[in-house]
């Protein structure tokens, strides 16, 4: 009788474990934007729909949200005999400006990271530290904005135009707080997501959020100037 010889079982590489997996716990695919086009890769396409889907949902809220108080202030402006208009505080043209180059770093900091990725990430990050504080500073010209109608004896409910102002103002205000939260999110994983080119998503639905911010802020200036 031949004797039987077990086959020789192939060594796994070092690093690797039976599973396939590296040293960290994840396989070697695309989960971080780099290998080949595996199960892996498929599935952050996935998650990418899922981002910009929600994105766009949560756009398409927003502006249900500020159509409701534009349609509530022209009717309510069309029935009323007590609407005094507010004079609107100057500083917030100065705002205004300040969140229109807000947006402009912002975009400065996104095109950055098309650049040779030993020095993307510092540009993208400088750039986005900039946007993030034109950002703050557009809140703190709002509360300077509110100090000075206070000081005018205008508040919430002295009239329905100031309580028009304040709800739409103070409406926009938190909805940008949001973005801030976002960017701050965006600036402490600057250098990992300059690295990992697939997972710049998140820096393109931020974007997209803060372009919104502004235009909508642009659009309600422009409904205070003519309606209030």
């Amino acid at each position: 009788m031949e004797p039987v010889v077990a086959p020789v079982k192939p060594e796994t590489p070092a690093g690797i474990d039976n599973l396939g997996r590296n040293g960290d716990g994840f396989g070697g695919g695309d989960r971080l934007g780099g290998g080949g086009g595996g199960p892996d890769s498929r599935g952050w396409a996935g998650s990418v729909r899922v981002y910009r889907t929600g994105m766009w949902m949560a756009l398409a809220a927003i502006v249900m949200l500020f159509a409701a108080f534009t349609s509530a202030l022209v009717v309510r402006k069309g029935l009323s005999n007590d609407w005094v208009a507010t004079a609107l505080p100057r500083v917030l043209w100065l705002n205004t400006a300040v969140l229109i180059a807000s947006s402009v770093t912002f975009e400065f900091s996104r095109r950055s990271l098309a650049g040779d990725p030993s020095f993307s990430a510092r540009r993208f990050s400088r750039w986005l530290y900039v946007t993030l504080a034109l950002g703050l500073a557009f809140i703190a010209g709002q509360l300077i904005a509110w100090r000075e109608l206070a000081s005018r004896g205008v508040y919430l409910a002295t009239n329905p135009s100031s309580s028009f102002f304040y709800l739409l103002t103070g409406a926009h205000g938190l909805h940008l707080l949001g973005g801030i939260v976002a960017l701050f999110y965006v600036a402490l994983r600057a250098r990992q997501l300059a690295l990992a080119p697939a997972k710049r998503v998140v820096v393109d639905v931020t974007a997209i959020y803060w372009h919104f911010m502004d235009a909508l802020w642009i659009y309600i200036l422009l409904l205070l100037t003519v309606r209030s």
